[in-house]
């Protein structure tokens, strides 16, 4: 059985003191549930916190929020894949619509760090999107599709350790989330590029990102082509968070 995932990406928010209090409320509500995995992505700095807190749960996955390519080196402000494993991340987001459209991250550097953190065993969360321009120009498949390619060069078994997540960025914070029709069509687009390339249907789990709240998460992970979400705000309460993780599937 495939598991969804329910990702919380706490972007630049909750240091290591607040992290550690914010697993201990969230567990206090949180149940496992045999269908579905829990994932963290906290700043660098609360990695290590939200590790040990939630250390010996099997159905939660902490990851780091960014990684560089290089082992090691003169680069300062940036963490290499071995630091964020040594302090307890064994996932990473790359390529978030932030990185590419505030910090200039462009696919080149996506793809290096998707084979860094391969090669030091840790997953990819590839987050792949278009802005609201590319969308009325009708870019929306050309767009993801080019954002995919960093992927090309991968061998079938190392596509199966790398997670997709579909983040319109149009909808990222903005209130606005693409209908659960609109995510299944982009969804089922990326779905037919990684069989293209060899991969059995459902092996690579691909979530959806973007303003996804309480009292609209329920509707887009019944949608059967959604493998799961990425929260950013609204993952940033606990309690609210612990209610998300818990939603039924239609």
């Amino acid at each position: 059985m495939t598991h969804m995932i329910f990702a919380a990406n706490w972007k630049m928010h909750v240091g290591a003191d607040s992290a550690r209090a914010f697993v201990e409320q969230f567990l206090s509500k949180h149940r496992p549930l045999e269908d579905r995995d829990v994932w963290f992505f906290p700043s660098a700095v609360a990695l290590e916190a939200v590790a040990r807190s939630t250390d010996g749960r099997r159905e939660i996955t902490v990851g780091v929020q960014n990684v560089h390519w290089e082992p090691k080196g003169a680069f300062t402000g940036e963490l290499s894949v071995s630091m964020a494993a040594e302090s307890g991340a064994r996932a990473a987001l790359v390529g978030h619509s932030e990185r590419r459209h505030v910090f200039g991250e462009t696919d080149e550097e996506t793809g290096r760090k998707v084979k860094a953190l391969l090669e030091g065993g840790l997953i990819p969360m590839l987050c792949v999107g278009e802005t609201i321009d590319q969308r009325e120009g009708g870019e929306t498949l050309s767009v993801v599709e080019r954002q995919l390619g960093v992927l090309g060069s991968l061998h079938t078994e190392e596509l199966r350790h790398v997670v997709i997540a579909y983040e319109p960025v149009w909808a990222i914070g903005t209130g606005s989330t693409a209908t659960p029709a609109d995510a299944a069509e982009v969804h089922a687009h990326i779905r037919g590029w990684l069989t293209d390339r060899g991969l059995e249907r459902g092996v690579c789990r691909i979530l959806y990102g973007g303003s996804v709240k309480l009292n609209n998460i329920r509707t887009l992970v019944s949608e059967p082509e959604i493998d799961g979400v990425l929260v950013g705000g609204a993952s940033l309460d606990p309690l609210s968070w612990a209610a998300m993780t818990q939603t039924p599937i239609d």
